[in-house]
């Protein structure tokens, strides 16, 4: 995703600003920094942008996603369905504060099948967090509304979904809490970062605080600060604010831009009958940050993978064979591997992981992603179409 691509005056401009200061540490320092605060201002910015009440900048998507748990009060034995496609650091997160990730089937959103949902719910389920991969949304209303049937969390992991929306309301919004990340191959980037957004003042009170070793930042001495509750070092720098900050102001211009190239690259796609496209809900509006598409067969997918890069074609994902983002390749969740002592109930909840999952195969397996940039040319767009139609016009 294209924040690295947009590096630039603006950038360098706000990370200047905090070099001048000399204040490189969100808290403290206050009578160095002369009224700087640029975490501070990234997370006024983002709960702006994101319509909601509240917003906390971290140090990483993980870092948000852990954060996000541990304040809505997630903890050892509950259980967080999560979809078979998606990045680790989403189960990394259910597993940092004790939790149990549960994998759950995918439908042709590549996200959380609700009827899959509805039936891996146990007594002990606490949260859904379906995760907005390649910048596409699940049937949110029907997944809001299990939740709701079941007292259950919402949380949005759209981490690779940011400018996203559904119903008109920006993507991490719908939820009880939302997430993204601000790393360095995502459409805005902190270098590293991340953030939260909630509606909930509890929720967020709670984030303020455990992101930063339980500090309540009451009083301009932090040395006197107490501590409600334990909390850890997820802070986000001042640097890395300063670069989420410029960032953020090109987000509507990176998004344009990418739903202009992707409309080019999808209408070339359309003139092949064999080839259909992932299901965007009916409320839903992509950020349009990867063009997915479905070929009839998983052998196809994988020839017509392999013929995009013999045309050229760079930037295609065939996912279903990928280390980081489809269960099969999560050996370390399946058969448990951890520095970190688990439970015995956690282990065997993980063990139950280990299964076949033949309805998301069934959809990855004939998947192949590919990535917009924003640096592109009308050219080069054009030209990239034309490559694309013929390299999957070759395995038919």
């Amino acid at each position: 995703m294209p924040g690295f691509e947009l590096f630039g005056a603006e950038e360098k401009k706000e990370v200047q600003d905090v070099l001048d200061n000399g204040v490189l540490m969100r808290y403290g320092f206050d009578g160095m920094r002369n009224g700087h605060h640029k975490a501070l201002e990234l997370e006024q910015a983002l709960a702006k942008r994101m319509e909601s009440d509240y917003a906390q900048v971290v140090s990483s998507g993980t870092a948000a996603l852990t954060v996000a748990l541990a304040s809505a009060g997630v903890g050892h034995g509950d259980e967080v369905i999560v979809p078979t496609f998606t990045f680790v650091a989403s189960f990394e997160a259910v597993l940092s504060v004790g939790a149990i990730p549960i994998l759950c089937d995918i439908d042709d959103t590549l996200t959380l099948k609700p009827e899959a949902v509805e039936a891996a719910i146990t007594e002990n389920t606490k949260v859904i967090m379906p995760v907005h991969m390649c910048g596409s949304m699940a049937d949110l209303d029907a997944l809001r509304e299990i939740c709701d049937t079941h007292d259950l969390i919402l949380l949005e992991d759209a981490c690779q979904a940011i400018g996203g929306t559904y119903d008109n309301k920006p993507l991490g919004s719908i939820g009880d809490l939302g997430c993204f990340s601000f790393d360095y191959v995502k459409t805005i980037t902190c270098g590293e970062g991340g953030g939260l957004i909630t509606n909930s003042k509890e929720y967020a009170e709670r984030a303020h605080k455990y992101q930063d070793h339980g500090h309540d930042h009451i009083g301009n001495d932090r040395g006197a600060e107490s501590h409600p509750f334990l909390g850890y070092n997820y802070r986000l720098s001042e640097l890395n604010a300063a670069v989420g900050i410029a960032q953020l102001r090109k987000l509507d211009e990176t998004l344009a831009k990418q739903k202009r190239t992707y409309t080019v690259l999808r209408d070339a796609l359309t003139t092949i009958p064999e080839v259909t496209f992932r299901k965007v809900p009916l409320k839903g509006e992509e950020s349009y940050a990867f063009l997915n598409i479905f070929l009839p067969t998983e052998d196809l997918a994988r020839k017509a993978h392999k013929a995009l890069g013999s045309y050229g074609v760079d930037a295609c994902f065939y996912w279903y064979d990928n280390n980081w983002h489809y269960y099969k390749k999560w050996e370390h969740l399946l058969n448990p591997s951890t520095l970190v002592r688990f439970s015995d109930t956690i282990n065997k909840r993980l063990k139950d992981n280990n299964r076949s999952f033949e309805e998301s195969d069934a959809w990855m397996g004939r998947t192949v992603s590919c990535l917009i940039k924003v640096g592109w040319s009308q050219q080069e767009v054009q030209e990239r179409a034309g490559r694309m139609v013929s390299a999957i016009q070759s395995v038919l």
